[in-house]
């Protein structure tokens, strides 16, 4: 287990995200990664989730997020249009 404490940034350059929290723990074993305390996590492109503690399983590819006492988890997606496909029309 690895633990690191106070303003704690983590970037994940190939999602072009960046998490931020006052505590993270890195469970190996496990393949678990816990942000505590004032979580922000900052998708390029717009994506946003503010909570009090999230749950990251690697292998899994999963993250539940829990919010402070008494109030709800944030979060901000913003959905990419879809390029839209030209049909071709022969005579």
């Amino acid at each position: 287990m690895v633990t690191a404490t106070g303003n704690v940034r983590i970037v994940y350059p190939d999602q072009r995200l960046v998490a931020t929290a006052r505590q993270a723990q890195y469970f190996s074993k496990e393949g678990r990664v816990v942000l505590s305390g004032d979580v922000d996590i900052v998708q390029e492109g717009g994506n946003l989730m503010r909570a009090e503690q999230v749950v990251y399983l690697v292998n899994a590819e999963r993250m539940t997020a829990m919010p402070p006492a008494g109030q709800q988890v944030y979060s901000r997606m913003t959905i990419q249009p879809q390029p839209r496909s030209s049909a071709v029309v022969g005579p």
